[in-house]
């Protein structure tokens, strides 16, 4: 079927309301669209420059995970928690009580992509990895009482307070296993010549519509790109991720998203989703080579401090993979003692590289700030 022909469902009618059908997705994709085939190659090159780049950098996983750190806060900040990168790298005594219940939200994102990552060397991406994810997502959180791990047993809907006041309403939840089905055949159905960019962009709608969970569905829909990318070994590292894009455009998304369902109007949404792959690629390649400078920089700063110079190196090392520290982090970290580590970190401060952010004068934390800044 050419995607400008996409039929998007029908509404079933249900006890005092109307839920949406989707049509199934598994069956042969064309592409007629020469807007959106331009847009395919330009998303293409991107994210392949991104793969390749990301393969170049040293200690490249050091930086993955501030990207899934900054994904983390950015998908759950759609859902409405508060948590900003800054916050999300803290210990959880540094956090304030009022905002430790969306900390906790943002470190099971983090988990549960990772734990993601590593179940894809060993299960395709399929339904039970979905929901593996989800439970992790969930646990201990809000949400927890929302059957973590399993797929909705009662309608859900988007929208309003009540089923009657909802501005869209997912399939009814005995249809669910069916669809979910349907899409993690299409996901890995390897018979039909459908480009992987499309694929994983008509799936995310797929998910989103279905909404299989009775909570965590965005956060798991966007994880789902990822998933997808890494999966196929269109990026050997989990370094794209689209939440940023989706919040700097929330209304088109959801926009866009609507008027695949409402007006047939796929094309347009994979439109959109291509620009986001492109556009994110591309920033994500900044991210890198900003990061590459900044090493450089940070190399020849501490090149002043003579015989402490080669611990100070060690340091900034240590503080990629972990930019916000306390003294005893870095003295754990570097195997020094306490003194040591508050000397080299006074050392830091006041050489640029580090910046105290409580105030205090004691139980003090620092913050790598121009590493973290790259990533807000």
């Amino acid at each position: 079927m050419d995607i400008k022909d996409f039929q998007s469902g029908e509404y079933r009618q249900q006890y005092q309301y109307q839920s949406f059908l989707p049509s199934r997705v598994n069956h042969a994709w064309t592409l007629s669209d020469g807007d959106l085939l331009w847009l395919l190659s330009q998303a293409d090159r991107k994210l392949g420059e991104l793969n390749a780049f990301s393969q170049l950098v040293p200690d490249v996983d050091f930086f993955i995970r501030m990207h899934v750190s900054k994904e983390a806060t950015t998908s759950s900040r759609i859902e409405g928690t508060q948590t900003n990168i800054e916050e999300a790298l803290q210990k959880i005594e540094n956090i304030a009580p009022e905002k430790r219940d969306d900390w906790e939200e943002v470190q099971n994102y983090v988990k549960a992509m990772n734990e993601a990552i590593v179940a894809l060397e060993r299960l395709p991406l399929s339904g039970r990895l979905l929901k593996d994810t989800h439970r992790t997502l969930l646990q201990g959180v809000r949400g927890a009482h929302k059957l973590p791990g399993e797929f909705r047993a009662s309608q859900n809907w988007i929208g309003g307070a009540t089923l009657k006041s909802a501005a869209f309403i997912p399939p009814h939840h005995e249809d669910v296993p069916d669809l979910m089905a349907d899409l993690e055949r299409f996901l890995n159905d390897q018979s039909q010549a459908v480009p992987d960019l499309l694929k994983i962009g008509i799936a995310h709608y797929q998910f989103e519509t279905i909404h299989p969970f009775l909570d965590g569905n965005g956060r798991i829909g966007r994880l789902l790109i990822t998933l997808y990318l890494v999966s196929t070994g269109l990026l050997v590292k989990p370094s794209l991720y689209l939440s940023a894009f989706f919040e700097q455009h929330r209304q088109l998304y959801y926009d866009n998203l609507s008027r695949a369902r409402t007006h047939n109007y796929l094309g347009q949404w994979l439109k959109f989703f291509l620009e986001g792959i492109r556009q994110t690629s591309e920033n994500s390649i900044q991210t890198f080579k900003a990061i590459i400078a900044l090493r450089a920089e940070c190399e020849q700063v501490v090149m002043v401090l003579g015989k402490k110079t080669k611990l100070a190196q060690a340091a900034l090392h240590w503080l990629y993979s972990k930019p916000i520290v306390d003294g005893q982090d870095l003295a754990a970290g570097l195997g020094v003692n306490i003194s040591t580590a508050l000397r080299l970190i006074d050392d830091l401060v006041r050489l640029g590289i580090l910046r105290e952010s409580t105030g205090f004068k004691r139980n003090r934390v620092f913050v790598f700030q121009k590493y973290v800044a790259l990533f807000e």
